[in-house]
């Protein structure tokens, strides 16, 4: 029982415990923080305390900014942090942010935090179209936000395509102009690239002293109603109150400078606008909303106090943040130079590096080449010596084969003597084998003539001989008759002196038949001799 006591007695020391603090999520433009705060804290008790962790003093221009409803809501500083509108679920988140703006702010900026959160929550709005914003400046915006955030140009590492996944342009400018993302990538770069040697920080104040230009830059707009019951819009901002027309935020129908007004005072959800001069008539108008009516006063006198402030000589902590801010830029511009110095020194002792270690290459390649020359040189003097001494044998051979040519030549001079002498015979022979032609042509030629003339007399002989066979024949039948009459008178020689007288030649006849066979004889060896 005692136990059970003593633990509930625990657990009731415990939640009385846990309900003296609460935990808030600070949201910056770059980062979260959660903070463990005491219930009693007031909101002035936490914003210096995230102003402390940022390191951050210039406090005047920032607040801690919370959603509320269908609007926004400011903490208020005087004012306990749970007494106040704040979301009840814990972690409490709440987002600092930049309250009211500067006239000038290369002039008025003086810490860098100070200025990278102005320059962040600038580029978000106008990303986001809260503030108008022409293509050509935001162009020129984007180069100094890559600047910002890569620093110089590097071809060597910003190549085509590093913007691929960065937000840098309103998407209305985009949708004005038929451009693909490489087109405005080289838009960017273009400009990005004559920003060389500027540090982070410049980079990021040449963005807002661009943007302050803006005609939306720092105005907060509100929707109220004239006495007539029109509807407009109130800008305010630093440097004073302005009137819209609802369809136009860029141009005021009219402007109440802070310097111009002599009192702003609001009674039941209407405000009235006195001006200095009292000719000028007296401006009024009602807004519907309890909270944003408390926002609009909260922000004029937000901004009157720091329009009124900047008029007048600067307080001790401004000067010495000044002083401090100038001694800092000054070291970071020494810092800066001899950075420049050092990196330039470095860039000529990298390229003097680079100089001798492409002139060792160089060397190495020539010590290569050189060797692989040498190598050459001696493959080659080997190659030399080894044709040379193919060269000596191959001259050895020929001297070998034209001592051979020269006993071959001698041979066939001698052969060509003997030829010559063999051709001399020859033609010799040759002339006495035309001339025993010649002759036996000749002789040839005779001998046909002679046995054209033997065949003459051949066929005189056989014409005799013809003529001698008839005659011969014809004797012979006589030579028959009177052989038959000799035998029929031998008994009776006296009738012998009766035989005809031819009788008496028959030896004549018969020697002239002897005559006729020399002459076939004769007439045989001419034919052996054709």
């Amino acid at each position: 029982m005692a136990s059970a006591l003593a633990a509930k007695m625990g657990l009731n020391s415990l939640r009385r415990k846990q309900a003296r603090n609460f935990n808030v999520r600070i949201s910056t433009m770059e980062s979260d923080m959660e903070f463990n705060c005491e219930v009693k804290w007031k909101g002035k008790d936490l914003f210096d305390l995230v102003c402390r962790t940022l390191g951050l003093r210039e406090t005047w221009f920032f607040g801690l900014q919370y959603n509320i409803k269908d609007t926004v809501a400011w903490l208020k500083m005087d004012k306990k942090v749970l007494d106040q509108e704040v979301p009840k679920e814990e972690p409490i988140t709440l987002h600092f942010l930049a309250k009211f703006y500067p006239e000038n702010a290369e002039e008025e900026l003086v810490q860098d935090i100070t200025q990278h959160l102005f320059f962040l929550q600038v580029k978000r709005k106008i990303l986001e179209e809260e503030i108008h914003c022409p293509p050509e400046a935001s162009v020129l915006l984007a180069s100094y936000a890559v600047h910002a955030k890569y620093g110089d140009y590097d071809p060597s590492v910003h190549k085509p395509g590093f913007l691929a996944q960065e937000e840098l342009l309103p998407k209305r400018v985009i949708n004005l102009y038929q451009m693909t993302a490489e087109m405005w990538e080289e838009r960017i770069t273009a400009c990005y690239v004559e920003h060389r040697g500027r540090t982070r920080d410049e980079a990021e104040m040449e963005y807002l002293k661009i943007a302050q230009d803006l005609d939306m830059y720092g105005v907060n707009y509100f929707l109220i109603r004239n006495k007539k019951g029109t509807d407009l819009l109130l800008g305010v901002d630093a440097l004073g109150l302005h009137i819209y027309e609802p369809d136009n935020r860029l141009t005021p129908k009219c402007s109440f400078p802070w310097n111009e007004i002599r009192n702003i005072s609001y009674s039941d959800k209407e405000f009235t606008i006195k001006p200095l001069d009292k000719k000028t008539n007296v401006f009024k108008f009602n807004s519907s909303r309890l909270r944003v009516n408390k926002l609009i006063l909260q922000l004029c006198i937000g901004n009157h106090d720091l329009f009124m402030r900047r008029r007048r000589v600067d307080s001790l902590e401004v000067q010495q943040m000044k002083t401090q801010a100038r001694e800092e830029r000054a070291r970071k511009q020494v810092e800066r130079q001899r950075l420049e110095r050092e990196k330039q020194l470095r860039e000529e002792a990298e390229r003097a590096r680079d100089e001798l270690e492409r002139r060792l290459i160089q060397l190495q390649d020539e010590a290569h080449m050189a060797n692989e020359a040498l190598l050459r040189s001696e493959q080659t003097a080997d190659l030399l010596a080894e044709k040379a001494q193919i060269a000596e044998e191959e001259a050895k051979l020929l001297a070998q084969k034209a001592a051979e040519a020269e006993t071959e030549m001698q041979r066939i001079k001698v052969t060509a003597i003997r030829s010559q002498e063999e051709r001399r015979l020859m033609e010799q022979k040759m002339l006495e084998v035309e001339m025993l032609a010649l002759k036996m042509a000749e002789e040839s030629e005779r001998r046909a003539k002679e046995a054209e003339q033997l065949k003459q007399d051949l066929q005189e002989a056989r014409e005799s001989e013809r003529r001698a066979k008839h005659k011969l024949l014809e004797i012979t039948s006589k030579a028959s008759a009177y052989a038959r009459a000799a035998s029929a008178h031998k008994t009776n020689p006296l009738h012998i002196h009766d035989m005809p007288a031819d009788l008496s030649f028959s030896r004549e006849n018969l020697s002239f038949d002897f005559k006729d066979t020399d002459m076939k004889r004769l007439s045989m060896e001419i034919e052996k001799e054709k």
